[in-house]
């Protein structure tokens, strides 16, 4: 028996998908069962710009997970499932679905896709306990910076030290001038 053709709509949604898992930072994979559309509205809107959360067929999500070269998501792709595709900071919109998924028990986290690897949604939720690109950027200069005023203090010390030697001997040079 042949293969039935695919259809191209089918096709085109493979394609678009499959593009999507292999331009994100992140994807992560929910459950949606039981949200209304007006809360299905309001976390696409709280994801923001570097996340889009969009619904999609199970059969086609697989083949295009499996097309972008992603394993180990075949036993998430059942029930409603959702894809969130990351393009900006994977720890804010890790925290976005998390904070959601708390406000509306009805979203569940089941995984997702990390670095082209597949992760459980206890690890979905270790990304939100991080702390944001930018909170850790902060830190780094903070302790680059620290690093380097001590740094400057060391070497500050000896040519302080020079001076003061250089003063105490031309102090004491003055005094024994006077002195004769």
């Amino acid at each position: 028996m042949a293969d039935k053709p695919v259809r191209a709509d089918k096709a085109t949604a493979v394609a678009e998908l499959t593009e999507h898992f292999r331009k994100a930072e992140a994807t992560v994979l929910t459950e949606y069962r039981g949200l209304t559309v007006a809360q299905l509205t309001k976390l696409r809107r709280s994801l923001g710009q570097t996340a889009t959360y969009s619904v999609a067929k199970n059969t086609l999500a697989k083949r295009a997970a499996t097309d972008a070269g992603i394993t180990g998501l075949d036993e998430l792709f059942t029930g409603p499932t959702a894809l969130t595709f990351v393009s900006g900071d994977v720890v804010e919109a890790a925290k976005g679905l998390r904070e959601f998924a708390k406000a509306n028990p009805a979203l569940i986290i089941k995984g997702g896709v990390f670095e082209g690897k597949a992760i459980s949604a206890d690890e979905v939720n270790k990304l939100a306990d991080l702390e944001s690109r930018e909170v850790l950027l902060a830190k780094l200069a903070g302790a680059m910076k620290a690093n380097l005023s001590k740094a400057a203090a060391v070497l500050q010390a000896p040519l302080t030290k020079t001076a003061r030697l250089a003063a105490a001997l031309q102090d004491k040079r003055e005094k024994e001038e006077a002195a004769q």
